[in-house]
Order: structure tokens, then sequence, then C-alpha cells
């Protein structure tokens, strides 16, 4: 096999760029072979800006059912990413999700257990994980040169959205369609960083504040205040209701403090460890002697096209992955953990309760109500 074969299931607002893409020769190892959509304006669309030979679905079981595709790329609402990579899995067909995992982690958990016995390649678009800032901050902590993170701040509040993209499509920002708000959509990228960077927190306790700026059910603002397992804490903040917004992220370790913001990475590295240097000091108001580098790093930046072309890799040749599909639960399982928090107003501790969490999920699936879309797909290239 020198191409793979690629089926999109969902040619929404991500699925259709990621199409976009494969056609324009961007992932010169996959071919885009077939597309589907349970809407048949999406149908439409693909069938006047798709070559001929693309195939075209109303079900995603029938295009993996197909045979003519070796792998499917899951851009469906939330709920059904589980769904289409067990169905996937099980049909002898790769899979690589869009973010989230899923909803809840009980159904991702799974999942998970299908895709450790399947033969197949499943990986997950966390794309993030391209970004050379990430990646160069995850070197240096993973090498051990800055000692035990102490604290992190991630304030991630440049997820800005208007109500018109909320009012694009009916399944958006309900609890039944979509799942959850801020946290389940735009998030997704930034608690994986935050477990892939910082570990998973032991205890969260969360404030999420739903339809705060947005005539909507779910939250779209969001303080959560986080413990580890060595003693560190964390602050975590987003929502998509400020303009212009901030992404800072900012870690301080016994060896200094790193902050991550605007593409760069700044690094106050400290001559001594602040724990020796607190200990030994015989000075009351005296701080460690501090020097700061701009830290370097590669410059490379794929995002999308580097999650796909490492995913025709894995399976043209057993290559590694940039996220392997069951990494996946480790985020939701941060969000999980907020929404609980939030829910029962009280701090929730890692492993929380899953079955307590799908009830107090499905409490609120059975009042929440679908709008009525306006089926307008607006071009997400550039936004995540």
């Amino acid at each position: 096999m020198e191409q793979v074969r690629l089926g999109i299931i969902g040619i929404g607002g991500m699925g259709t760029e990621h199409a976009k893409g494969i056609l324009a020769g961007n992932i010169p190892e996959i071919r885009l072979t077939a597309v589907a959509d349970v809407r048949e304006s999406r149908l439409e669309y693909a069938r006047d800006h798709f070559p001929e030979d693309v195939r075209r679905f109303s079900d995603g079981r029938e295009l993996i059912d197909s045979g003519c595709c070796d792998a499917v790329l899951i851009a469906t609402p939330h709920y059904f990413h589980p769904d289409f990579v067990i169905y996937a899995l099980q049909h002898g067909v790769h899979a690589l999700s869009e973010k989230p995992a899923g909803v809840y982690t009980s159904r991702v958990r799974e999942m998970n257990e299908i895709a450790k016995k399947s033969d197949k390649v499943f990986a997950i678009m966390f794309n993030q994980r391209t970004n050379c800032v990430y990646r160069k901050l995850h070197e240096m902590i993973q090498s051990g040169e800055l000692g035990a993170m102490k604290r992190m701040n991630w304030i991630i509040t440049d997820w800005y959205r208007t109500q018109a993209y909320y009012d694009a499509a009916g399944w958006k920002a309900t609890w039944a369609g979509e799942g959850g708000g801020v946290l389940l959509n735009q998030c997704p990228h930034q608690l994986d960083l935050l477990q892939w960077l910082c570990g998973m927190p032991k205890k969260v306790r969360a404030f999420c504040q739903e339809a705060k700026w947005h005539d909507i059910e779910v939250e779209d603002d969001v303080t959560a205040y986080l413990e580890f397992e060595n003693g560190a804490t964390g602050v975590f903040v987003t929502t998509t209701g400020d303009a212009p917004g901030t992404n800072r992220l900012e870690l301080t370790f016994e060896m200094g403090k790193i902050v991550c913001e605007g593409d760069q990475l700044i690094f106050d590295r400290l001559k001594e460890n602040e724990r020796i240097f607190c200990k030994t000091c015989r000075e009351g108001f005296k701080k460690p002697e501090t020097e700061r580098i701009i830290i370097e790093t590669d410059g490379m930046n794929e995002q999308h096209t580097g999650v796909m072309k490492a995913f025709a890799g894995r399976i043209l040749r057993g290559e590694p992955l940039i996220a392997e599909g069951t990494e996946g639960i480790r985020g939701l399982t941060l969000s999980n953990a907020m929404y609980l928090s939030s829910w029962l107003q009280e701090t929730v501790e890692i492993p929380f309760d899953e079955e307590l969490f799908l009830r107090e999920l499905n409490k609120r699936r059975a009042t929440s109500k679908m709008k009525e879309d306006t089926g307008i797909v607006f071009d997400t290239a550039g936004t995540y």
C-alpha cells in the first residue's frame, strides 16, 4: 500500500477542512475516497466541491462497510466519536478521531478496551502536540532539568465565539447534542496538554458558569483549581466570551519559571534550586539569582496536517503517532471532573465516580432542547 484510502465521517466545519487539506495534496500518503454525513445539504456540498470519485454516504457505518476505505477520520458531534471508532476497529478499519474522545469517560473507557484488542491503528486529533513550543516544553520537563513543578497557571480565554457560531448547528452548545461547552469543544487541546506537560491532578474544584455570555445551555466560562500528587497547585481559566482574550501558560519549577505566550518560551532560570536556596540562605529578603533565556525551538508546527501524516506513517510503516487514541481519556477525565465538581459544588478527587457523573449528565440531557440551526458551516481554517 502506497497511500491510505481515507473516509471522513462528518463533513461540517472541521471535516470539510480536513477534506480540503487532503485534496490539496497536503498529506501525500492519504487519498480521500469517501465522505459521510446525515445531512443531505452536506452531501450536496460534497457532490459540488469534491472530485467525482469521492463516494458519498448518508451513514458512517455504510461508509465503513463499503470497503472503499482503509481508515476513517471521525468528525461528527462528540457523542458519536466512540461509536464510530468502535465500529471501525471492529470491522477492520483504522480510526482517527477528532477531539474530544467522547463526552463521558465510562464510554471512552469501553472504546479504549476495544482498541487495545484491535490490530488497527487508533489515533486522536491532538494537533496542539505538534506545536514546537509545547514539544520543547515537554522535552524540558521530561529531562528533569527543571526540577519538580510547584505551580501552574493557564489562562486560555482567546476562544472567542459569537452567538452566530452557536446558532449554526442545532446540536451545538446543548447537553443532549454536544455534551458540554468550552471544556468539551475548544479546550480538549489545553486539557490534553495540561496533563501531557504537568501530569494528572489528584483533586479538582471548578466553577462552570452556564450561558454567562451566550444564549446556550452549557458552560462558556470556567475557573478551576487543581491539586497535584506532589503538592503542586494549579489554576485553569477559560471562556468563549472574552475579546481579545489571552493564552498564557505559566509553570513554576524548583529551577525557575517558564512562561509560554505568543509562540515564545521565556525561561527565568535560577542559578540554584529554590528549595536548597530557601533552606541554606542566611539573608531573609534575598532572592536566588536569575537568568532570563528565550528558549529556541525547531519552529515546526504542522497542526492537523502533522497528525494525519503521522497517522498515515503508522499505518504504512509503523511509525509513531502524535497521540495514541487511547490517550484521549486523560483530558476528558479532567473536563468530566470539572463538570462534576461544579455540579456538586464540591472538590472532586480523581479518579471520580463515573456512574455518578453520567447520572448528573443525563439529568441535563433529559431537559436539553435542540435548536433549529441556521445551516451555516463556518470556515475553521486557522482557528485551532
